[in-house]
């Protein structure tokens, strides 16, 4: 077809002088320097438009106000049960930082720091919110599969109040109608190990609402630019 189209040029471009010698003779110099690259920012285009999308669409202003309240509770319970494990030394012994090994159950998946925190290698290597890249449906969805992460893993966790207070961040997340889905009940903590691991997941996860907490004032901030 494009060689049908050149010679129809050039026979019109010889036998009538007109303006249409000049755009074919273009098309023939295009085609011979560039070849099928040409082709490649179209190509692009459509495979971008064919590119299934599942970050969460970007919630109404009112509903990120609400999501950052709600992160804030979660950190605030977080710490509540924390305090009240050290203290009360429910797991049969002393719950602190400094004696575990954190565990990122997050790792391989979709997470807040993946999606919303990228490195900047001209400060140090600090983390920190890239405005020119920052994605915020994409980084929502982080966040939304941190919290189902961290949900699953402390279901054998008797603390209604940090339960509660995930549950209401999901569905501030969510802005759909469908309900956030719920773990199955746990069995509760028999062994020393499974205490242990609880405790380092109740850490990851203060650590991570921390973060979670700083992206939400980010995106209430004028800077978010949203």
């Amino acid at each position: 077809m494009e060689q049908r189209g050149g010679s129809a040029g050039s026979a019109g471009s010889a036998g009538s002088g007109g303006q249409a010698a000049p755009r074919s003779a273009a098309g023939r110099v295009c085609r011979q320097r560039c070849g099928p690259w040409a082709l490649l920012p179209r190509l692009c285009l459509a495979l971008a438009l064919l590119t299934p999308v599942r970050a969460l669409p970007p919630p109404p202003r009112h509903r990120l106000a609400e999501g950052l309240s709600r992160s804030r509770e979660m950190l605030e319970a977080a710490n509540a049960s924390l305090h009240r494990l050290k203290e009360l030394k429910t797991l049969g012994f002393e719950c602190i930082l400094e004696e575990i090994d954190l565990e990122d159950i997050t790792k391989n998946q979709i997470n807040t720091i993946k999606a919303c925190i990228s490195e900047d290698t001209g400060t140090g290597n600090c983390t920190a919110l890239q405005r020119s890249t920052f994605d915020m449906s994409k980084c929502l969805q982080g966040i939304y599969e941190d919290l189902n992460a961290y949900r699953a893993e402390l279901k054998n966790f008797n603390d209604q109040k940090v339960l509660a207070t995930i549950d209401e961040m999901m569905k501030t997340l969510k802005t759909g109608s469908g309900s956030v889905p719920q773990p199955p009940a746990g069995v509760g903590l028999i062994s020393f190990k499974a205490r242990m691991r609880l405790c380092s997941i109740l850490h990851a996860f203060r650590i991570r609402t921390v973060t979670i907490n700083r992206v939400m004032s980010y995106l209430n901030s004028p800077e978010s630019s949203l």
